[in-house]
Formats: C-alpha cells, structure tokens, sequence
C-alpha cells in the first residue's frame, strides 16, 4: 500500500519555514546589505561565507547523529532534529534584516560582529531541518516512484513558499511608498521597513506549517538491522529470496567515503545547488543595475522564476519515469545552460525579454534540483540508517562551494559602491557562474552513464550471503550468473536490490 495521502502533504510542509527563510536569505541578503544599509560588499560577503561554511560543518554532524539518535520527548529520530532545527531559526532569524538593536549608526565591522552569531545559529537551525527532512524520505517508503513524488511535492511547497515570500514583498512595495518612488531602479535606507515586515511575516508563517508538520506526520519506528535479520531467518523467512533480503550490508559514513558514485552524486549536486543559489543571489541586482528596471523587479522576476519552477516540478514524477534519472537532468541542464546565453545578450533596450530567460532559469533549475535529490534517494536506496549521513555530506558540499563562491564574487565587485562597471559585472556573474558549474555537472553526469545508481559492489556480496543460506536450507535450483552484479541467482525468481 503507498504512503497516505495526509503524510505526503504533511511531509511537504515540513520545509516551509526554512523554504521561507531561504528565499529571502538567498535572494535579498546581499541587495539588502549592498543598497539599504550601504554596507562594504567585502564585509557582506563574508557574512554570507560565515552562514554558508558554518552550515556546511553543521550538516554532516547532524547527519552523523540523527542517524545515531534515539529522539526525545517521544519525537523520531528525524522529527526530534527537526524540531531543534525550527526553534533555532525561528529565534535567530528576525535579527538578520533589522539594524543593530541601540546602536543604528554603528561602523560597518562592528555590525559584522553583531550580526555574524545570528547568522551561525540561523545556519545550525537550517541545516538540522533540512537534514531531518530530507532523511524523512528514505524512512517513510522504500517505492523509488514516491521517494521521486514527495521530492516533487516538497520542491513544489520550496516553489510556493518562494511565491508567496515574492509576493508578499510586492504587495509591500504596493503599499508601502508612492508610484515614483517604485520606479526607481535602487533601493534604499528607505525601503528597511519593507525587509523588516516581510521577515516578520514569514516566520510566523513558517512556524505554523512546522507545527502542523509535527502534528501529521508520523515517523516510523527505526530497528536495528541486523537484528531484524537475524530473528526474520529464525521465524523461517529466508523460504524466499524477497524476504531473505532484509539481510543486508549496512552501510557506515566510512562506507560511504569509500564508494565512488558517493562523489559522484555529491559533484552532480553541488552543481545543482550553485546553479540555483548563484541565480537565486544575483538576479535582484542583475536586474535593477544591469537592466536598470524598477526596483519592484526584485520581487517580480524571481516571482517569475519560481512560477515556472512550480510548473516543473509537478511533471517531476512522469518525466522522470519515462525518461529516467539521467535524461531528465540533461534536460534541465539544456534549459539553464540556455537561459545564461540568453542573459548575456540582455541591455537595457531588450530588457523585457528577460521574461523569456527567466522562465528557462525556473524550468532548468527546478528540473535539476528535483531530480538531483531523486538521484540521492537512489544512492541511498535500502540503506536508511545512514539516509541523513548522506544528505549532510552533499549538504556539505552545496553549503561550502556557495559561500567561497559568494565571497569570490564580492571580492571581484569591480568596486564598494555602484558605478557603471557595475552594470556589466552582474551580467558576466549570473552568464558564467551557474553556466560554467552546469558544465560541471554535465562532465559528472557523463561519469554515471555507464553505472545505476544505488549499486554498489558490496550489494553482490550481500545477495550472494541470502542465496548461499536459502540453497543449504531450501536446495534452490541451479543458478545462472547475474551479468549485473556479478553474483549468482536463482533462476526462478527475482532479487530486489
């Protein structure tokens, strides 16, 4: 029987909050310091590095323990990390897009000491929820097909949260200043209040779909699997090869540093997140100093962006049933690749087909972030007990690559202010950047090809140990090699890996 209805849609709205949070951290924080506080853009991106590293050492931590964890106060394992997780970005948060409690006037280092404590704990708190959630999705069903739905529903809600975080700021520019002052292609000091209230309102929104999260779903009891094993061939299951599986190899974080596709995915990955998040940072100011639109724009474009991501994602589970893992994300590496030619041939006076590109940039990077964590699924397969170790180490990599990446950026800013090199430098950013980590991710697609993902060398052994066992107690028929993993089966019958 598939996973309920109300537990896939209770899992979707386990991310809300640190969706929310996100959009705003992602596609706001360096506009918000650069233009309304007028902060040194060196200082900003180090910000910016500090959440990004401070995350990335987090991840594999919290992966390590929540696989370890027991839980508490009669929470899972995943749900008990999750639940640390929102306290901390729910307390830590509103302090980023608010000036110095007291001291408003404070030199630039000063409030880089202020706020760069919130920031780690902020990134402490995102890294638990979103390694508890991700780790969710191998422990609530073992069907490839719906690990692949409730990737597609989750990315769908990290869609709707972006909306609604996109929309929710227009209104406030609709109401908050006159037509004037929105056509302005800059934002100013004037423009904090609106920053403010929009942080305001999202956590709160935030923490009500966490709190409905905790109240559905319900994460299923975690055995030890040897165990398990061991009393399911003393109550006489290894009759058949489908139940005599349960004994497996387990799989340890050393395991995992050992296995070549581990790398691979996480390269695949990595690439993927840059793609996004680069994208993600860098659009707001491509399209208010690049293309010199109204500073309403960085709401609408990403608006725009996420709408046509939306749309993707609700095609995740047919395209890539039909086309398969590779193949889809091929796709979507073809449509991001296009959209950054496309931006680069952007000026001020072609400046509304960026409409066009920025749909290609939502469509490209929804279909390849989706699949990307699909194909995490996949690597992990029947190996849940160390599900969050996995999501953490790719975690790892996606974190640390965005905040060298980010601090590179602002260290090459042609200069503190705005000047006209400006202009130029936002399009060679979001042209090069997520079009040269596409390339990346092309050549570690090519490396997959010949392989599937999710098999590894010590499955055989694993399978041979079952089959060995049911032919000295159930004298199985002759066997026949298995080209595929290069062990032996019996012929009547089908292993599931």
């Amino acid at each position: 029987m598939g996973l309920p209805l109300t537990q896939r849609l209770g899992y979707s709205i386990g991310h809300v909050l640190n969706d929310l949070t996100a959009s705003v951290w992602f596609s706001y924080l360096i506009v918000y310091f650069h233009q309304v506080m007028n902060f040194n853009n060196n200082l900003a991106g180090y910000l910016m590095l500090i959440g990004q590293v401070s995350d990335a050492m987090f991840t594999p931590f919290i992966g390590y323990e929540s696989d370890r964890t027991r839980g508490f106060c009669g929470l899972g394992r995943r749900k008990a990390w999750h639940l640390v997780g929102t306290i901390s970005v729910a307390c830590s948060y509103p302090f980023l897009f608010n000036d110095c409690i007291g001291y408003p006037n404070a030199p630039d280092w000063s409030k880089f000491i202020y706020f760069a404590p919130f920031v780690v704990i902020f990134q402490f708190g995102w890294a638990a929820t979103q390694i508890s959630h991700l780790s969710l999705i191998p422990d609530l069903t073992s069907d490839d097909n719906e690990r692949v739905e409730l990737n597609g529903i989750r990315y769908a809600f990290t869609v709707l949260s972006n909306l609604v975080v996109f929309g929710i700021f227009w209104l406030l520019f609709l109401l908050h200043g006159d037509h004037s002052d929105n056509m302005e292609s800059q934002l100013t000091s004037v423009d904090a209040l609106k920053f403010r209230n929009l942080v305001f309102i999202i956590v709160g929104m935030g923490i009500v779909f966490s709190i409905a999260f905790h109240l559905i779903v319900r994460e299923p009891v975690q055995h030890d699997d040897v165990s398990t094993a061991e009393n399911a061939i003393s109550d006489g299951f290894s009759t058949t090869i489908e139940k005599s599986t349960v004994l497996r190899t387990r799989m340890t974080w050393k395991c995992w540093l050992k296995t070549k596709q581990f790398y691979q995915i996480a390269v695949v990955y990595m690439s993927t997140r840059l793609f996004v998040n680069v994208s993600q940072i860098y659009l707001p100011l491509y399209v208010t100093e690049t293309l010199e639109l109204p500073k309403d724009s960085v709401a609408i474009f990403p608006l725009v962006v996420y709408v046509s991501g939306f749309v993707a994602s609700i095609a995740m589970r047919l395209v890539n049933s039909r086309l398969g893992r590779k193949a889809t994300y091929a796709l979507g590496l073809a449509l991001g690749i296009g959209a950054c030619a496309w931006i680069y041939f952007l000026n001020h006076d072609n400046a509304k087909q960026v409409y066009g590109a920025v749909i290609l940039l939502g469509l490209g990077g929804s279909t390849m972030l989706v699949t990307s964590l699909a194909m995490t699924s996949d690597l992990i397969a029947c190996n849940v007990e160390s599900g969050a170790f996995v999501y953490g180490a790719m975690s790892f990599t996606d974190k640390l690559s965005n905040g060298v990446a980010v601090v590179l950026i602002q260290h090459l800013h042609p200069c503190v202010a705005c000047c006209p090199s400006c202009k130029d430098y936002y399009r060679q950013v979001l042209t090069f950047v997520p079009g040269g980590v596409a390339v990346v991710a092309f050549i570690a697609l090519l490396s997959l090809l010949p392989y599937k993902i999710g098999l590894r060398p010590n499955t055989g052994n694993a399978l041979k140990t079952v089959v060995d066992r049911i032919k000295a107690d159930n004298s199985c028929p002759a066997d026949e090699t298995s080209p595929l993993l290069g062990e032996h089966r019996p012929q009547s019958a089908t292993i599931q890996t």
